[in-house]
């Protein structure tokens, strides 16, 4: 525990003491007694390998680095395939410790704040909250009353019982409390409504806004007149959709795809947006309703980069290869035009960072992002 917290201040995801001394107190492999890993087994299928979290020193050493672990898998998706691997879709995971460092770092919390937590999970956040607040001021909220049943044992093992309780994080806690610090461990497309209502003036909320292509993690405060704004954080990181389904996901529709078109030469190339998440961002505000995916070719195994829009138009890069300098589209010409338009006004102005781009949420409900520098503006679609 010490050499996490210590890790993950040199790496500066830690940047106060009182944060330092939660992780060096606070015990992950309770959290974690299980959780899996993704491999390709002999028959070349990708599946989730079971750990035990103590079951062997190499496993205990992974449960203390900074990495993600996925916890549950969706029953839907879900089928064993050998006596401790499965395929199916993940649910649930104990988040990138530097992640949650950072994002408890920008919450800004102070002694006596009341916090709500989105997104129990298995309780490790919920810990570290009690073990730098005290368990009376945190509440925590989770779609799946399993894990909250859970998340709760392991907080006793611990010696925490913070207020938990199941239900839809999207509409807040189940009371009518308010809360000084907000903070989400899923992503959600806006800001919730029943989040603002259950704010402060003053209020910091921390949470993953996720806007189609890319999204990403804002901190806000509210005011008096029920508007949040702030701006994207340093801190870079996305997190699983919130459900509004304890145990599964809704399969997306997507339209027909349009016929290939045309491929032309192009200013911007898939490494360009691949190593560029200010980029991927700005990608989403110039194509709401648009979604960035890998394309593989049936006929010769080639990957490319595709964004696709909702009505089936498509465009698509090739990631290597002769033709990295190409687009090959269907549908609306514009979409990539779009793309290009985008990377060269980031270029122009300096390819700011994440961290130049404000976040504001109306209290109508209507949100836009703008770059700080200069003013220029986005409105986002209605989130929820």
């Amino acid at each position: 525990m010490t050499a996490l917290a210590d890790e993950l201040t040199k790496a500066g995801a830690i940047r106060t003491r009182p944060w330092a001394e939660a992780f060096a107190n606070t015990p992950r492999h309770v959290f974690v007694p299980r959780w899996f890993q993704q491999e390709t087994n002999d028959k070349g299928i990708a599946v989730w390998r079971e750990h035990q979290g103590t079951a062997s020193a190499d496993d205990l050493a992974a449960v203390y680095r900074d990495q993600t672990l996925v916890t549950a898998l969706d029953p839907a998706t879900a089928e064993q395939v050998d006596e401790t691997a499965w395929t199916g879709v993940a649910t649930s995971s104990s988040t990138l410790p530097s992640l949650m460092a950072g994002m408890l770092e920008d919450l800004s919390v102070e002694d006596g704040h009341r916090v709500l937590e989105i997104g129990t999970g298995t309780g490790y956040n919920s810990a570290l909250l009690c073990a730098r607040l005290g368990e009376r001021l945190v509440h925590s909220v989770d779609v799946d009353p399993a894990l909250v049943q859970e998340a709760q044992h392991h907080l006793a093992d611990t010696g925490y019982t913070p207020q938990l309780a199941p239900g839809d994080g999207t509409q807040g806690y189940p009371t009518s409390d308010t809360f000084d610090r907000i903070i989400a461990t899923c992503s959600v497309p806006g800001i919730p409504r029943a989040w603002i209502e259950q704010s402060k003036p003053g209020t910091i909320l921390v949470a993953d806004v996720a806007l189609g292509i890319e999204g990403g993690l804002v901190r806000l405060a509210v005011d008096e007149q029920q508007r949040a704004r702030g701006h994207f954080t340093t801190t870079a990181g996305r997190f699983m959709a919130a459900r509004q389904q304890a145990r599964t996901y809704t399969t997306p529709q997507r339209p027909e795809r349009a016929p290939e078109a045309e491929t032309r030469p192009t200013t911007v190339t898939a490494t360009d947006i691949r190593g560029n998440y200010p980029l991927r961002l700005l990608l989403a505000l110039h194509l709401p309703g648009a979604e960035l995916v890998y394309h593989i070719d049936d006929t010769t195994g080639a990957m490319a980069i595709q964004i696709q829009h909702a009505d089936g138009s498509w465009a698509r890069t090739p990631l290597v290869g002769e033709n990295t300098g190409t687009v090959t589209y269907g549908g609306d010409a514009e979409l990539w035009k779009q793309a290009e338009a985008a990377w060269r006004w980031w270029n122009d102005m300096g390819r700011p960072p994440q961290d130049r781009f404000g976040y504001a949420r109306e209290a109508d409900g209507s949100a836009h992002v703008w770059h700080i520098p200069d003013g220029t503006r986005w409105n986002l679609p209605t989130g929820v």
